[in-house]
Formats: C-alpha cells, structure tokens, sequence
C-alpha cells in the first residue's frame, strides 16, 4: 500500500505528491528538514524537533504554514494515515516555486512543505549491539551547520568515503577538533569517566538527542565537559558514541584504525542507550 504524504495542506499518495521543479529546494537546496522519530505510534521528543525547526526557519526567513497546534496535529494524523508504530517523519520547509534566481522571491512566495514517513524497527539496531566503526575525516561544510538545512552533499561524501576505508562513518574534524559525526553528534568519555561533546555553536548542530543525553547524564551524576576535543583524545578515549533522532545513542568502538576501550561497547554508552529509550518512551507525545 501506498504512503500517504503531506504536501501543502493536502493528503495524497505518494505517487500523486508533485513539487515543480521550479522550488527552490530542488535550484538552490533552499530548505530546512526535522526528523521525528515515531515508536510505539507516538512522537519522541517532539517539542525540541519543533523548536528546533522553527529556529531554522527564522535563521533563514522562512515562513512556516502551521501554528504550532497545526503542526503538532499534521505529525500525529501523519502517523494515523499510516498506521505507523515505529520509524521516522521527515519534514521539509522550502522558499518555495519562484523562477530561478541568487536573491530571494518576494516574502509572500508561498512555501512548500511536505512530510513523510518512514517504517523502522528503531529499537532493533544491530550497531548499539556491536558498535560502529569511524573515520575521521575533514570538515568541508558550510559554516552555518546550527541550521538544519537540505544541503547534504558533503555529508553523503563523507559517509562513502568512510565506507570505502572500511568504517561505518565518519566523524568530521576541523581546525584540530571534532565537530560531529555525518548526520549524528560525536561524543567521547575519558578515561576519568567525564561525558565530552563539543560546545554548541555555528560549527555543529543543536542534537535533539545529545540535549536528553546530557541531561540524562548530569542527572545521574556523571561529569559533562561542553567543549572541543581533538582527533587524538578521541581515538584515546576509553568510550565513544553518537546520538541521533532514530539511532538514540550508539557506540563507536574503532576510531580511524584504533581500538576504543576493549573494542565493546562501553557500560555508560550502554546505560545511556537504555535510559534514553525508556525515559522518552515514556515521555512521548500520543494522540489526544
């Protein structure tokens, strides 16, 4: 059966769902996304996915169509016409259709937003299992990375590039530090047991899930450090992982060619995992 997609207000099947190919996004990658996991039918942490893309939005002046009543209501019928428990809905937020051009349309330009879905079993991740493997690799993005926006070039090339040297991803590195991984936040414990991730800033993402981790952290009583670290403390590191909207908290057990800790995942890493997906479990946002 057919996906049922959102688009401008309008519910269709996926097949029926057309954007010109005069929007912005598709001309000039003119376009913010947030990702919202689903489990067991209701949203995790959706407050801050929607905080975070109405700052997006307002960092880039783009018009969002929906209140925040609307949108929280398009997420959950998203999840009704679909009969989703578990997997993820992605939204995008163009300038919309104008003819081609560096200087943006008149603000009245109406924008275009669409939404859909993704089935996955996120609790069934083989990696928080065994542990990833990471590639360090330079930082050759823009220098706005707090905006979530559609341009994800450099991050495709850096997941292949990672693949071709035999790891799973890559964590990006510039002027002698860590910024993050290619669509995740990079973090490290150190062999003192202190949680490092690095500061926020134009230089990273505002992780929705690295936020609940800290927190989760400090809470339990372990040392957080917000500050950057290099690619030497990370491969020293006695734990590493990465957070994500549907991946939670993973290990990295190998970092360029070496071994982190024993090669396992580590006990913190694991814990986090475990508080993380009950905590927000029992947090998430259902249908009224």
């Amino acid at each position: 059966m057919s996906r049922i997609v959102y688009l401008n207000g309008q519910w269709l099947p996926e097949d029926e769902a057309k954007v010109s190919i005069f929007d912005r996004a598709f001309l000039m990658g003119d376009a913010i996304y947030e990702v919202t996991c689903v489990l067991d039918g209701a949203l995790l942490d959706y407050e801050g996915h929607a905080a975070r893309l109405r700052r997006s939005a307002r960092e880039l002046r783009l018009t969002l169509p929906l209140d925040e009543d609307a949108l929280l209501q398009a997420h959950h019928e998203i999840v009704a016409r679909n009969k989703m428990q578990s997997g993820m809905i992605y939204l995008q937020l163009s300038r919309g259709v104008a003819e081609r051009d560096f200087a943006f349309p008149p603000a009245d330009t109406p924008p275009t937003l669409v939404m859909f879905t993704q089935a996955k079993d996120v609790l069934a991740n083989r990696a928080a299992d065994t542990g990833i493997s990471v590639a360090l690799l330079p930082d050759l993005r823009w220098g706005r990375r707090d905006i979530k926006t559609v341009q994800l070039l450099y991050p495709s090339m850096a997941k292949m590039e990672a693949r071709d040297r035999g790891a799973d991803d890559a964590w990006l590195y510039e002027d002698g530090f860590v910024t993050e991984a290619s669509a995740a936040t990079a973090h490290i414990v150190t062999a003192d047991g202190h949680l490092v991730t690095r500061d926020l800033s134009h230089a990273l993402l505002a992780g929705v899930t690295r936020a609940a981790v800290l927190s989760l952290a400090q809470t339990h009583g372990i040392t957080v450090q917000e500050r950057a670290f290099t690619p030497d403390e990370s491969r020293a590191a006695r734990e590493a992982f990465i957070t994500s909207a549907t991946n939670f908290v993973v290990p990295v057990v190998r970092i360029d060619n070496q071994v982190i800790g024993d090669g396992t995942p580590g006990a913190l890493t694991r814990d986090l995992r475990t508080q993380y997906i009950a905590t927000r479990r029992a947090a998430a946002l259902a249908p009224a």
